[in-house]
């Protein structure tokens, strides 16, 4: 049958093993030192591994496969001792939710319901956090994550949220977001980055949030020539911070 399913890139998967634990159906594996499907229909085709992977080696692919198997998958993991899992199927996705199996919590992927609102009169300790998703930082998350799909970005510098006193509510609400800092990090591996993030999602626009010194301009620069070699029109904008907090423009 056709139908959506987990891929992994052996050239790039460094054997690390994170995406092991996060698969509740056991379906991956580690052989020779890489991570691999043990077979296809153990696999649900959710992704719940995708966010695990730090070098993005994960992806869901639609091909020809065997139909996923419960029945296969508790008898599976049956015989490693371990319980069967809750499912929904593979064409009904779960709502946002916390998924907090395995892995690293650094790289594991995590969509947060929507913020609620909170009273403007509200003491400072009580205001609500607008972030969405997790992880922000540009290493870490999936390309093909659920939260970018149709969503518009916001590409942060990492020190504009200590700058900017308005940043949750003023930039981040209602925005999936990555960040990053281009002094310390490998700039060409950003653009490599956001490359394939504008390509494999329906991203809606980008804003980019870049500090005024001059080495902070290097997220900017590789945000554009992302867009540039995606070869899609995204609605772009770019705005700068100042070190003491106000919008330079």
């Amino acid at each position: 049958m056709l139908r959506k399913i987990v891929t992994i890139d052996s050239e790039k998967c460094d054997g690390c093993g994170l995406c092991v634990p996060s698969c509740a159906e056991g379906a991956i594996t580690m052989v020779n030192g890489k991570a691999v499907l043990s077979a296809d229909n153990l696999c649900d085709g959710l992704g719940a591994c995708l966010g695990e992977c730090p070098r993005d080696a994960i992806h869901i692919e639609e091909r020809e496969a065997d139909g996923f198997d419960e029945a296969a998958v508790e008898k599976h993991l049956a015989a490693q001792g371990k319980p069967a899992p809750i499912h929904q199927h593979a064409s009904h996705p779960p709502a946002a939710t916390h998924q907090s199996s395995g892995g690293c919590p650094g790289s594991r992927a995590m969509s947060f319901a929507a913020p609620q609102a909170v009273s403007e009169t509200a003491p400072g300790g009580s205001r609500q956090s607008q972030l969405a998703q997790w992880p922000v930082q540009l290493h870490l998350v999936s390309t093909t994550a659920p939260y970018f799909q149709g969503a518009e970005l916001l590409i942060t510098a990492d020190c504009v949220p200590v700058a900017y006193a308005g940043y949750h509510e003023d930039f981040l609400k209602g925005k999936a977001v990555v960040m990053g800092c281009p002094k310390l990090d490998d700039n060409s591996f950003y653009q490599q980055k956001l490359t394939e993030l504008f390509s494999k999602s329906d991203v809606k626009s980008i804003t980019v949030l870049k500090m005024e010194v001059p080495c902070c301009g290097g997220i900017a620069v590789a945000a554009r020539q992302a867009l540039a070699a995606s070869g899609k029109q995204i609605p772009y904008t770019e705005v700068t911070i100042g070190i003491q907090g106000e919008i330079k423009g």
